[in-house]
């Protein structure tokens, strides 16, 4: 264990965070979350932890949790906006072989697994961090509301706008990806197949369907858009754009509660140089935020937050255990950033010509292909 940590102090109680303060609490290593949200309430809608972020879970004893918490995907679809078959891929053989499912659910339901096994005492609401001063063997964050709090490391898990990352490397702007997106999540299972998880695209445009258990659908919607748009009225608007592609988009979208319906312009940032400062460091969103293409975000989160603390147990100083943390994670992730980046660039393709190529070279690849491309992203390496 590095012999100079004894207490981390992690700035955000999102997925990343609170998956580290488990961690770390299995490594006889204390963690203490500040959160700037006043309640931790519902968030978001729904998300996606598969096989390498399931496998990175059972490290840490939360794998079966997160599973009952939501459905297993079993076969991913790919159709045309008239819902024509372009590509379907069995997920059985790999989760088979990597010996993790991919688990679809509701993201507070998530969020609720974490803080459960983390411990609500161990988060503090209402409590943003704004800065941060290192002097000696100690580093001091500084709060919005109350005292500066003193540990042996800071953690930056505060998200795509991350104010640790701001201080540490620079405010840099997003790097808009070209589109927004709504999601959404829907009562009506009954119109569609369990374990069935499906995107349609279109020319610009895309809409996906993933059961998350529980009688709940979580769908997506992804558009060519200027950056900042808003809907006064989002379900009539997407009704508009998509009510007239393949059953049950329509139903989906006017079954889900208008209040529920989320707009959010798609981005991510330029890759950093270095993840750690001394005794700072960042961790998912913080470090490399990634469009949602690959469904990576979190899992990406919760590999990070499983190493970290993995590294700062073994490692004899905090300084090689940082040093560790890097070389085990920066190129694996900025490696699904780029991935994702290009795959949204050719999904959310405009040109009549390149999108039936795209959808042709999906028709002829075979679903062991497919499997072999999914394989490298969904495992988790040790």
């Amino acid at each position: 264990m590095a012999s100079d940590v004894r207490e981390v102090l992690i700035a955000g109680a999102g997925i990343g965070g609170l998956t580290l303060a488990c961690a770390l609490r299995r490594q006889g290593l204390r963690a203490r979350v500040l959160e700037s949200a006043p309640l931790l309430g519902p968030v978001g809608a729904g998300i996606t932890v598969q096989s390498n972020a399931m496998s990175a879970l059972k490290r840490v004893g939360l794998d079966g949790a997160v599973a009952a918490a939501g459905a297993e995907m079993t076969r991913a679809v790919i159709l045309t906006p008239e819902g024509k078959l372009l590509c379907e891929t069995p997920l059985e053989p790999l989760t088979r072989e990597l010996g993790a499912p991919s688990i679809a659910l509701l993201r507070s339901r998530l969020h609720r697994v974490l803080l459960q096994a983390v411990g609500e005492d161990a988060v503090e609401t209402g409590r943003a961090v704004t800065g941060y001063q290192q002097e000696g063997r100690k580093v001091c964050a500084q709060v919005k509301t109350g005292d500066p709090v003193e540990a042996d490391l800071l953690v930056g898990a505060d998200g795509f706008r991350s104010v640790v990352r701001a201080q540490m490397a620079g405010d840099d702007e997003p790097d808009y990806a070209g589109y927004t997106s709504w999601r959404g999540v829907s009562p009506r299972a009954d119109l569609v197949s369990p374990g069935r998880t499906c995107e349609s695209w279109g020319r610009g445009e895309r809409f996906g369907i993933v059961p998350i258990g529980f009688g709940e659908v979580y769908w997506f919607a992804v558009a060519q858009a200027p950056s900042g748009g808003r809907d006064a009225e989002p379900r009539a608007a997407l009704l508009r754009r998509f009510g007239g592609w393949h059953a049950p988009i329509r139903e989906l979208i006017a079954s889900t509660d208008e209040a529920r319906i989320v707009r959010t312009d798609i981005a991510d940032r330029p890759p950093l140089s270095c993840w750690h400062d001394g005794r700072v460091a960042l961790l998912g969103d913080a470090a490399h935020p990634m469009t949602p293409n690959m469904g990576q975000g979190g899992c990406q989160a919760i590999e990070d937050a499983v190493v970290l603390a993995a590294c700062l147990g073994a490692a004899p100083s905090l300084e090689s255990a940082l040093r560790q943390y890097e070389r085990r994670r920066m190129a694996r992730a900025y490696g699904v950033v780029r991935a994702s980046r290009r795959l949204g660039a050719i999904i959310q393709g405009t040109n009549p010509l390149l999108c039936w190529l795209r959808d042709t070279g999906m028709r002829l690849t075979p679903p062991s292909a497919m499997l072999r491309k999914l394989r490298d992203t969904l495992t988790f390496p040790e």
